[in-house]
This record gives structure tokens, C-alpha cells and sequence, in this order.
């Protein structure tokens, strides 16, 4: 198997708030491969950002590392010192912010953002790094980038701007880029633009993504394997087909079904309750406070990380196997039977083509 580009390894992080202790990342292990687009999703406040920030060494002040590892190239990057970190930052890992408009200097030229990375980052001439941001910029979808370039922020579209945001990030030809919810604050055509736009930097320059979002929908198409986060933890992993077709953990069936569809509904579900305090976290299972699937070792003891395949794996425990037989949403069924589909049509095409 490939080897992991990035490696966290039991990772634990709280901060220090007036309230108290608040535990937002409560031991994740997770790994990055190369030229794969690995998707975290959940709900606001599930540790998205925080973990995707500790990669790039952005915690606020008030965070506090516990415990883990972040390996990258053979190294911890937890303890590389604040210059190691810089060097790493935009050069080797880069971040997409969620608004662009806080992402630029609206007092800089989108030139002159770009040339700086250029030039500090990877040794460019000024006329060397003039011309590589014009073609960054075209790269990312900005018309006529000679004349543009010497623009301002201010003079361009939510979408746009996006757009510039990209280039900057990738002006340090980094080898992993974090898009922390690229997209929310964009219309639905936009969305579908910046996505394709990631989709086809990745292929030209085959890089790996990290991509950031509370909707599953959005990373229906772009995705390989799918993370869901619930309440500082990783709760489900697997490829887009395992999340999407063959979920296991009922966090992410209330997910899948609270996701809007063109076909009649009565309403849209929505997942009951609220996510716990983190100050002070449940004992057990997190969800199981919201889930009608609950069983009682849910309040008692937290779940482990069940194998339901290879590579897919779940933290619930239905999977047990001495757990009584639950009968999943409407929803969900369909999904397995379209997946059980899936399965036979690639089983008996994988066979028509040993016959050729």
C-alpha cells in the first residue's frame, strides 16, 4: 500500500476558555495519502478546522497540544520550532480560507500578494514572479490576468476573489492544500466551479487536498475517502462509495438523510438535539444522546473503531457483534440496496472483462 503522506496519530486538543477546559480534538488518528482528496465533514464545532489548523501550526493562543503526533515526511510537526514551521507553511502545506475577503490585504494588489509568495518562497525574480502569478491566475479561472493582476480585491466577486485565494495558495507549489469550506459562502453555481476548479489543479499537478465541509453533498463528486467528525472526534471513515452507499454509524445516516434530494418530501429531517458541551464531554458514545439507535453501552462506554471493510471503518457499537439487529432510515436502506446494485454490476463487468 502507499505510504502516508501525513500521519496524526492520537491527537488531543483543548482550549483554555473562562468556562473551563474546552476538549475540541479528543484523540484522532487519521492518514493522508498522495493525490487522494480526503474529505472531513460534520456539523460546525465538530474539530474540522482545529485539526486541519494544527497541520499548518495556526492554533490560537489558547490551545493547548495534550497529547499525538502529526508526522510528515518522517518528522513530528508538533515539534518543529516556529521557523521550521514557516518554512513548511505555503511551501510544502498550504491552506484556502473560507472567506476570502479576511483571506486578502484589501490595501495590497492580488499582484503583489502573489509575487511576495513567489519570491520569498521559492526564490523568484520580481519579472519571473510576475509572470507565474499571471499564470496562476489564469490557471484559476481569472480573464484577462495580465490587466487584472494589478487590481485590488475590492474590484472583484465573491467567486472571484475565491478564485485569487486559490492562486495564492498555490503560489508556493505546495505538495498538500487544505480547503477549509471553500464554498460556503458562495452561490450554488460558484460552488460548483470552485470544486471543478480543485478537481482539475489536483489532476495537472497531482496534488493531494484536504477538503473541509459540512455538507456531504458537496463532496459528493470530488472526494475519495470521506472523514465524519462528531464532537472532536472521527466517528466513520471510508472511501466516498462506503460513506455514501453503506454507512454504518447513525451520526452519519442523520447526515446523509438530512441532505436535500429533488425528489417529493414532506419535510426536511433535520438530526434532534444539539451537539454535547465539550467542556465537559458525555460519557460513552457522544451521539448517543441524539440518536434513536442508541443502546444502553452507548452511555456507558465509548465505542472502538469497527472494521466493516477494508479501509472503511466505524466507531459505533451496532457493529458489535453481539448488538441486536437495527433496522436503519428509509433512506439509508435505499442506499444500501443502490450500493448491493453497485456491487453486482461491478462484480459482473470485472468478469465480462476476464472473458475478453
Amino acid at each position: 500500500m502507499t505510504e502516508a503522506i501525513i500521519q496524526i496519530k492520537d491527537l488531543t486538543i483543548s482550549f483554555k476558555t473562562y468556562a473551563g477546559n474546552l476538549k475540541a480534538i479528543r484523540g484522532i488518528d487519521l492518514s493522508l495519502y498522495p493525490g487522494e482528496t480526503l474529505a472531513i465533514v460534520g456539523e460546525s464545532g465538530s474539530g474540522k478546522s482545529v485539526t486541519t489548523r494544527s497541520l499548518m501550526g495556526l492554533l490560537a493562543k489558547n490551545a493547548t497540544i495534550e497529547a499525538g503526533e502529526i508526522i510528515y515526511h518522517d518528522q513530528n510537526l508538533l515539534k518543529l520550532s516556529k521557523k521550521e514551521m514557516e518554512n513548511i507553511r505555503g511551501s510544502q502545506i498550504a491552506m484556502i480560507f473560507q472567506d476570502p475577503m479576511t483571506a486578502l490585504n484589501p490595501t495590497l494588489t492580488i499582484g503583489r500578494q502573489i509575487t511576495e509568495i513567489l519570491i520569498r518562497k521559492r526564490g523568484f525574480s520580481h519579472s519571473d514572479a510576475r509572470k507565474e502569478a499571471i499564470n496562476l491566475l489564469d490557471l484559476c479561472g481569472i480573464i484577462q490576468a495580465e490587466t487584472r493582476i494589478d487590481h485590488y480585491p475590492h474590484q472583484f466577486s465573491g467567486g472571484q476573489r475565491q478564485r485569487i485565494v486559490i492562486a495564492i495558495a498555490l503560489a508556493g507549489d505546495p505538495e498538500v492544500l487544505i480547503a477549509d469550506e471553500p464554498t460556503t459562502a458562495l452561490d450554488v453555481t460558484i460552488q460548483a466551479q470552485i470544486i471543478e476548479l480543485l478537481e482539475k489543479i489536483q489532476k495537472e499537478k497531482n496534488m493531494t487536498i484536504i477538503f473541509i465541509t459540512h455538507d456531504l453533498g458537496v463532496v459528493a463528486n470530488v472526494a475519495d475517502r470521506i472523514a465524519v467528525m462528531y464532537a472532536g472526534k472521527i466517528v466513520e471513515i471510508g472511501s466516498v462509495d462506503d460513506i455514501y452507499y453503506h454507512p454504518q454509524h447513525p451520526y452519519t445516516w442523520g447526515l446523509l438523510t438530512a441532505m436535500p434530494t429533488i425528489s417529493k418530501q414532506d419535510h426536511l429531517y433535520a438530526i434532534p438535539g444539539s451537539p454535547p458541551d465539550l467542556l465537559n464531554p458525555p460519557k460513552g458514545d457522544a451521539f448517543a444522546y441524539r440518536s434513536e439507535f442508541a443502546l444502553a453501552i452507548d452511555f456507558e462506554e465509548e465505542p472502538p473503531m469497527f472494521e466493516v471493510s477494508p479501509g472503511h471503518y466505524a466507531a459505533t457499537w451496532l457493529l458489535h457483534p453481539m448488538a441486536p439487529k437495527i433496522t436503519p432510515p428509509a433512506s439509508i436502506q435505499e442506499r444500501y440496496r443502490h450500493y448491493q446494485e453497485k456491487q453486482t454490476h461491478d462484480k459482473l463487468a470485472r468478469k465480462e472483462v476476464s472473458y475478453e
